[in-house]
């Protein structure tokens, strides 16, 4: 098992931009540093473990990821001796950008540069959340990288409706 802490804020691998001479860009300047970071660290974690890390091509593994976001300036109350404190309608958990989808594609290109595993093709269940950090917390990342277990992470019932939910003529 890999368990990696990737300190800084989180950037969103997005879209790439081609210029008018053919050359291509990433659409964020922040996503090649954050993928380094990942990188980095996770060559760290490889290095320092002992368990037969990275794991080999043949092998089904499970990626989860907390990412933990800093809060906008806008969710805190106005006034010196209140801006520590979060206003009546802040949100209790991360709703707009960056997509979680694009923060997820940039760590694990990262890991993959990293050694964690041969491809992201070996990845059988990936599970992703965002939150936010406390007043004081560094924002980042939390990586955890394991063999996958037999049983897939999302059970199949998770999907089932009871009958009175379905439309007419679903079935």
């Amino acid at each position: 098992m890999i368990i990696v802490r990737v300190n800084g804020a989180a950037a969103p691998q997005g879209s790439k931009r081609v210029n008018a001479h053919g050359a291509v860009y990433e659409s964020s300047a922040a996503v090649k540093p954050w993928r380094e970071a990942v990188r980095a660290e996770t060559q760290r974690a490889v290095a320092a473990d002992r368990l037969g890390v990275p794991y080999g091509k043949d092998e089904a593994i499970e990626v989860s990821l907390l990412f933990l976001l800093a809060r906008p300036r806008g969710h805190y109350r106005a006034g010196q001796s209140t801006s520590h404190l979060l206003r009546e309608g802040a949100p209790v958990r991360p709703r707009s950008r960056p997509d979680i989808d694009k923060l997820t594609r940039a760590v694990l290109d990262g890991l993959t540069a990293g050694g964690a595993y041969a491809d992201d093709c070996q990845i059988s269940d990936l599970i992703v959340s965002e939150d936010y950090v406390d007043a004081g917390e560094v924002p980042g990342c939390l990586i955890r990288v394991e063999l996958a277990t037999v049983v897939p992470a999302v059970d199949r019932d998770l999907f089932s409706y009871p009958d009175s939910y379905l439309p007419a003529g679903a079935l």
